[in-house]
């Protein structure tokens, strides 16, 4: 495997354990992190991002093998794991950090993301518009170690409890 060959993928979609958890899943998808993006306070921590201040969204990093998965592959399961008709809140979970939000990396992602968001509110698949916002990448931060891939560890079948 070529490490130049690898992309990467930043997507928000609530609890960022179950969205990690689906992304390692997806054949093609080489690793995942779990962090905070979005935001304007350095290297934030989980409380500091939970306390709603810093502007983070929870995201997960998702490196890719281009060759085996695709960017609209990642979109697909994007769109199907998460509400993005919910502004700020994935069931349970509420606040900006738990927000709808894909940071894109180059111009193909950006143009991709926003046919696939103006395809899917077009579909009528959801009642209300959809929120996602569509934004380019900013300083990725990894969440604390305890964080990453919490689900396997803690075998857990999804976060909500």
């Amino acid at each position: 495997m070529n490490k130049e060959t690898m992309q990467k993928a930043t997507f928000g979609a609530g609890c960022f354990w179950g969205v990690e958890d689906a992304f390692r899943k997806l054949e093609g998808v080489v690793s995942t992190m779990v962090g905070y993006a979005g935001g304007d306070f350095d290297h934030p921590s989980y409380q500091d991002v939970c306390s709603g201040v810093t502007g983070h969204a929870e995201v997960v990093e998702v490196t890719y093998n281009p060759a085996i998965t695709s960017y609209t592959d990642l979109l697909d399961l994007f769109w199907n794991i998460h509400d993005p008709t919910t502004r700020n809140r994935q069931g349970p979970d509420i606040g900006a950090q738990y927000r709808s939000v894909i940071f894109y990396h180059n111009a193909e992602q950006e143009k991709l993301a926003r046919e696939s968001k103006e395809k899917l509110n077009a579909s009528g698949r959801y009642p209300e518009k959809i929120v996602t916002e569509i934004l380019p990448a900013t300083t990725f931060w990894k969440a604390e170690d305890y964080h990453q891939q919490y689900l396997e560890k803690t075998g857990q079948k999804s976060c909500r409890f």
